[in-house]
């Protein structure tokens, strides 16, 4: 007997391979995702602005003229923070702050990506009087207006970001998590936006555009409370997990997936809190599964 739902996976025309450079970007889902393919040892750059959640802000983080000054602000401790990135971009002064902004645009486009992975949270955005911001730094609410992308802005943004990697293969998803803070009814349809505009872009773009369901298999196969985190909003590890085989299941080639199954072990070792994280034996443990992955990418030539 079958006791969930389970949801079709279209297959890309190019499978992606364990040599293919992958970028994931967009919120914090992007990052869980994009972490297990980082954790295998394989070209992966994970959100090289920090966590975006909503289209118009992922654009502005690849657009908008890093040396605007206006993007950047000091706070009351003295710390500088620029409104496109999160906090992970904080530096003592504004030049090393906008350096580091530089430099995460430049690795991003010089590393010239075979695939980007963009998971979208919200249609929802903040700006000040200027621009639109990637994060509110815990400003006061009184700086920001919170606006709604339509359905049409929505297409437009994507199909721009789509153009920015002309020659990458571009797979949007959506982020399961449920923003209580606006309403779950508010939720739904913030998302519904999403989901309409990405469907609208791909099916313009067919050869460069694809859609992981991340969120249909959160909702709908995986429709249970024990798959979510304590907060019953996130999706929990065991969740994530599964999510993660479903994509390499689905977008990956096959030698791809027996490195998948060679590298399971190794990322279970990799992923073990020992009881004394100090001691000879703990770092025993790490040192020889450390080994065990370099012999593992020697053996299907990754970092050739």
């Amino acid at each position: 007997m079958q006791f969930s739902t389970k949801i079709p996976v279209a297959s890309p025309p190019r499978p992606i391979s364990l040599h293919n450079r992958v970028a994931f970007i967009g919120s914090c889902f992007a990052e869980r995702i994009g972490e297990q393919m980082k954790l295998g040892g394989l070209p992966t750059l994970v959100n090289p602005f920090g966590v975006l959640y909503n289209p118009l802000s992922i654009l502005q983080a690849l657009t908008q003229n890093p040396m605007f000054n206006p993007l950047y602000f000091q706070d009351s401790e003295g710390v500088w923070h620029c409104w496109l990135t999160d906090s992970s971009f904080n530096s003592s002064t504004i030049d090393a702050c906008r350096a580091r902004v530089l430099a995460a645009r430049g690795r991003l486009f010089e590393w010239n990506p075979d695939v980007v992975v963009i998971t979208l949270g919200t249609n929802r955005y903040y700006q000040t009087q200027s621009f639109v911001v990637g994060n509110c730094h815990k400003q006061p609410a009184s700086l920001f207006t919170e606006q709604s992308l339509g359905g049409d802005q929505a297409v437009t943004i994507l199909t721009t970001i789509c153009q920015l990697f002309p020659k990458a293969q571009v797979i949007f998803t959506v982020s399961p998590y449920r923003y209580a803070k606006y309403g779950f009814h508010e939720s739904q349809l913030a998302k519904s936006v999403l989901l309409l505009a990405i469907d609208a872009v791909q099916k313009a773009r067919p050869e460069q555009v694809l859609y992981f369901p991340a969120y249909e298999l959160l909702l709908d196969e995986l429709r249970d409370y024990r798959f979510y985190a304590e907060d019953m909003l996130h999706p929990s590890p065991q969740a994530i997990q599964y999510i993660w085989e479903r994509f390499v299941q689905t977008f990956m080639d096959d030698e791809s997936h027996r490195y998948f199954v060679d590298f399971e072990p190794i990322r279970r070792a990799l992923q073990h809190r020992p009881i004394n994280p100090g001691s000879e034996e703990a770092e025993q443990f790490l040192n020889q599964t450390h080994r065990k992955l370099a012999e593992l990418q020697l053996k299907y030539a990754i970092g050739d």
